[in-house]
This record gives C-alpha cells, sequence and structure tokens, in this order.
C-alpha cells in the first residue's frame, strides 16, 4: 500500500482575519475544523506599513499607525471572544506579524495542516482573492488552502465532499485530501473526472466521444483512486467519469457538497487550473468552500 504521508499533516489551523464578514465565516469554518480534527487554531492578521500609505508613496503618520496597529488587535481579540463562544475547549493563539499578507500566509502554511480564508475582506486581505494575489496564495503555499465560500456558517453537515480528479501526480494530492477530509468529515465523497471538452453550437454537440474513450477514461479514474477506499472503508465513494468542461462540472457538483477539492495544477483538463478561468470559476463561484491542494514537495 502506498505510504505516502497525509496531505493534511500535524500543525494547526491557521486561519486569517480582517475583522469582515468573510473572515468571520472563514473563521468559524477554521474552528469547526480545528475542533473535529483536534488541533490548535491560530488566527493571523496582517500589518505592514503599505496598508498606512497615501497615494501610494506617503507613509502614514505615527498617530494613524498607531491606529493602525491597535485595529489589528482589535481584531485578532473579535476573533478570539467570537472563537471561545462558539467552541469554548478549543486551544486558539493569535499573532500579527509586520508582513503582507500573502507572504504571512504562505509562511504560515509551513507548519499549518490547512489554510483558511475567506473570499473577500478589507485591509491586509483586501482583495486577497482577486487577481495575482489570490493566485500567489494557491501556488506557494505548503499546506492545503481553504476558500470559504457560501452563506453557511462553519462546516456543513450535510451533502459529500467533491474532488476533481485528472489522472496527474498534483490530482493524486487532491484525492488524498479530498479522502482524508471526507472520513473526518464523515461525509461520502464525489470524484469527478471530466474527459473532453463538448463544445455547444447552436444547442447541439459538436462531438460525440466513443464508448471505448468512456471506457480508457473510466480506468484513469480507477487509477486515480486507486488504495483510497482500502485506506479509508469509511468513505462511501460516487465515481463521475462525464464529458464537459472541468469547471462546469464542478461548480454544478459544489451545490449542496460540504467541499470542493482540487489540484493547483495538472494535465488534461485541469492544466493550468489556477492561471485563468477555471480558477476564476472555481473560486469566485463555487457554491461551498473551496479546497486548493499542492502536490508533496520532492
Amino acid at each position: 500500500m502506498d505510504t505516502e504521508p497525509p496531505v493534511l499533516r500535524d500543525g494547526p489551523v491557521v486561519v486569517g482575519t480582517d475583522g469582515s464578514d468573510g473572515a468571520t465565516r472563514a473563521l468559524d469554518w477554521a474552528a469547526d475544523m480545528a475542533v473535529l480534527s483536534n488541533r490548535p487554531l491560530r488566527i493571523v492578521h496582517a500589518f505592514t506599513y503599505v496598508q498606512g500609505f497615501y497615494g501610494g508613496d506617503l507613509p502614514a503618520s505615527p498617530e494613524v499607525y498607531q491606529s493602525m496597529e491597535d485595529e489589528g488587535r482589535k481584531f485578532l481579540d473579535e476573533a478570539v471572544d467570537h472563537v471561545t463562544a462558539r467552541a469554548p475547549e478549543l486551544a486558539v493563539e493569535t499573532d500579527m506579524p509586520l508582513q503582507g499578507s500573502v507572504p504571512m500566509l504562505v509562511d504560515e502554511s509551513e507548519r499549518a495542516s490547512v489554510l483558511v480564508v475567506g473570499t473577500s475582506g478589507r485591509g491586509g486581505f483586501t482583495g486577497m482573492l482577486v487577481g495575482s494575489t489570490s493566485v500567489s496564495l494557491t501556488a506557494h503555499a505548503q499546506c492545503p488552502v481553504v476558500i470559504v465560500r457560501g452563506g453557511g456558517s462553519g462546516l456543513a453537515t450535510e451533502g459529500p465532499v467533491v474532488v476533481g480528479v485528472d489522472g496527474s501526480g498534483v490530482s493524486t494530492a487532491a484525492v488524498t485530501a479530498a479522502f482524508q477530509t471526507a472520513s473526518l468529515l464523515g461525509a461520502p465523497l464525489t470524484a469527478v473526472h471530466a474527459w473532453a471538452d463538448v463544445e455547444y453550437e447552436w444547442g447541439m454537440p459538436e462531438m460525440v466521444e466513443s464508448s471505448s474513450r468512456e471506457q480508457s477514461e473510466q480506468i484513469v479514474l480507477s487509477e486515480a483512486l486507486a488504495g483510497m477506499p482500502e485506506r479509508y472503508p469509511d468513505v462511501a465513494v460516487e465515481r463521475v467519469v462525464v464529458p464537459g468542461k472541468p469547471r462546469q462540472q464542478l461548480l454544478e457538483r459544489s451545490q449542496g457538497a460540504r467541499l470542493l477539492v482540487a489540484g493547483s495544477r495538472g494535465r488534461g483538463g485541469f492544466r493550468g487550473m489556477l492561471l485563468g478561468s477555471t480558477s476564476q470559476a472555481l473560486l469566485h463561484h463555487a457554491s461551498c468552500p473551496v479546497m486548493i491542494v499542492r502536490p508533496h514537495r520532492g
């Protein structure tokens, strides 16, 4: 059996906060995950001189700088109070390093089991999930990154964990993380392999794949899942091999899912996933939290 180490390694659940509503939803999700996985929760806030610049080149006055620092500490204190009310038994620590949000979170990912952020924010996390910033975070973090989407509070108690599979090594890391998380949540798992891009013209498919192609893609999915059902016998698995665009298939199945899991790079339908429209679709339009998983180093 494969002895590759688990993707969700030991370490705290780390969540970034800035006092926004999106950060509060991320805080709830992270706190619930920390309790369920019996890990401590680490709450961090980015505090940089850049936040205090006027017009991008004039530094803030000492009074404004102190006000920004006080506001950051207020965010952390409020976050601790919020988590304590939600989970009194949870071990919580905080930090506010003088560092940009992405470098700070990438540093935190070196020892975190999972890194959690909200879909929008203010202050040090403004625009975190827009454009190159989200790409940087998901491309460089050394642990899975969860972007908390949807209007719920905390971990959902119904629906499957959905994972995108393309047969690549990166996809294997995502599959492993998905099985681990599904086992932890007591959730079923839906493994989705979109095996062809089907373009529609005048309402009709441009091409129809042969049954032999479908059979070969079934093999790709089976190989990608090999050993996982035996390692996690408590996880009920639904295997989906379907023609279509990966982002469309994953977004459709994100409705009602507890978590959507995907690799940060891949081949076939998931090539360049975090460099173009597919990443924007998942990060901005999924109906549930999204976990992005990078492969093991080495």
